[in-house]
């Protein structure tokens, strides 16, 4: 596959709230915490659900106690699982279905996510023994969506993982590998493993963290202000309220909308093409 056909569907999986059917407000869990106010089981519509499935308190989620909703993303498997695997069949219209698509909903977000990484390795400049692979794997994962309701429930989601895990994890290495030796500046003496690395709180700002590898790292509340994160990796990262104002993102790799969603910025903060910079940064 083509870098540019790659971008193009990293580009492409953005939520779509209009051809929804609430999904996210119904399928999932929701207890009390600084994210929620309410208590809401899985399955359950949320109190502010209307009727066109929009949300009632929409534009005010922040100032009413629900954080959480302003960082939420499925990367489009919302309007997927109600138009494609439904066919717009709605729960509220074919109760039928309802049990089905809740459970569904989840599922199809762990596939997105799988393309969303898939596809961003494969708009690189890789070798053809990651890229010939991770091209089959994408093309297996953009038929899982597809699926009917049947055969997601019955998939086992760990059989894509695993493999894709570990070519992600090579193809990081190289990318970044390659992208150090093309930055201005940088010593060969730098520490680039903070896979897992516990930095909740921890002072960064103005820190040089290009092309360092962030996988699993715990960054809440971190203070990373016009810290240089060029070419970092991102994946499964925390970024529960750091501090990224007028930092550099900009070439960060397999950077989710969600976690920039889940952090703090501002206009100076520099995102890749695929994120869009989240609204209630401004306020």
């Amino acid at each position: 596959m083509d870098k540019e056909t790659a971008k193009n569907i990293r580009k492409s999986l953005t939520a779509d709230c209009t051809k929804c059917f609430g999904l996210c407000c119904t399928a999932l869990n929701i207890v009390p915490s600084s994210d929620f106010p309410i208590n809401k089981p899985a399955g359950i519509p949320c109190v502010n659900l209307q009727s066109d499935y929009s949300c009632q308190i929409h534009s005010s989620l922040r100032e009413k106690g629900y954080k959480g909703c302003t960082v939420f993303d499925c990367l489009g498997a919302g309007q997927v699982v109600s138009q494609v695997t439904f066919k717009g069949q709605s729960w509220r219209d074919y109760s039928e279905v309802r049990d089905k698509m809740f459970r569904v909903f989840p599922i199809m977000e762990q596939i997105h996510e799988m393309i969303a990484y898939t596809s961003e390795a494969l708009s690189y400049d890789i070798p053809n023994v990651f890229s010939e692979k991770l091209s089959v794997q994408l093309e297996e994962l953009q038929d899982l969506t597809a699926l009917d309701a049947e055969q997601l429930l019955a998939l086992d989601l760990v059989t894509y993982r695993f493999p894709l895990n570990q070519l992600l994890s090579e193809s990081s290495k190289y990318i970044r590998e390659h992208l150090i030796a093309k930055l201005p500046g940088t010593k060969n003496s730098k520490n680039y493993n903070h896979e897992r690395a516990d930095w909740v709180g921890k002072k960064l700002s103005g820190t040089d963290l290009r092309a360092v590898d962030l996988r699993g790292a715990y960054l809440i509340a971190a203070e990373m202000r016009s810290a240089d994160l060029r070419g970092a990796d991102f994946i499964g990262a925390d970024l529960r309220d750091a501090d990224l104002r007028g930092a550099n993102l900009s070439t960060g790799i397999f950077l989710t909308q969600m976690q920039v969603n889940s952090a703090k910025g501002d206009r100076k903060t520099t995102l890749p093409a695929h994120i869009q910079r989240p609204s209630h940064w401004d306020q």
